[in-house]
């Protein structure tokens, strides 16, 4: 079942695949994100996910602009969205997008596996591999911890 919440220039969205579909539309290069927008996204990626880790796959094709220091920080380091992001997969599609995004993943988010492709279907695949990943490793440590070993 697909869930959909949306904003002026954002809509987020899960479905079957269990990612977290985030797609930003924005035409001003004058734009900055800002904190207030920051925590209505989160709030709407925690009911969304509703407690599930899930691999982000956000699409930044049809946006340009930029972000606050205090809006990338929260969107960095929220203890909510560190429980539920598995992985990060950017969709771009210009050169200045790439170095606003590896800016921004070198100084806030070491962490967070992340991935950029100029593919909707390749980044949708890194998703998918990385949750199986994440579950794979999930469902093993439960089954270690279980026996003892």
């Amino acid at each position: 079942m697909c869930k959909i919440i949306g904003f002026n220039n954002a809509v987020f969205w899960t479905d079957e695949t269990g990612i977290l579909y985030c797609e930003f539309s924005n035409n001003d290069p004058n734009f900055k994100l800002e904190l207030n927008n920051v925590k209505l996204y989160i709030k709407a990626i925690t009911k969304l996910c509703d407690g599930k880790p899930m691999p982000f796959l956000i699409d930044l094709k049809d946006t340009c602009g930029t972000f606050s220091v205090s809006a990338a920080k929260l969107m960095a380091h929220n203890p909510e969205l560190i429980k539920l992001r598995i992985s990060e997969s950017y969709v771009i599609n210009t050169f200045g997008m790439k170095l606003l995004l590896s800016f921004y993943k070198r100084l806030y988010d070491r962490v967070t596996p992340f991935a950029i492709f100029t593919d909707l279907e390749l980044a949708k695949a890194y998703c998918l591999e990385r949750k199986d990943k994440f579950y794979k490793g999930t469902v093993h440590n439960l089954s270690i911890n279980r026996h003892g070993v």
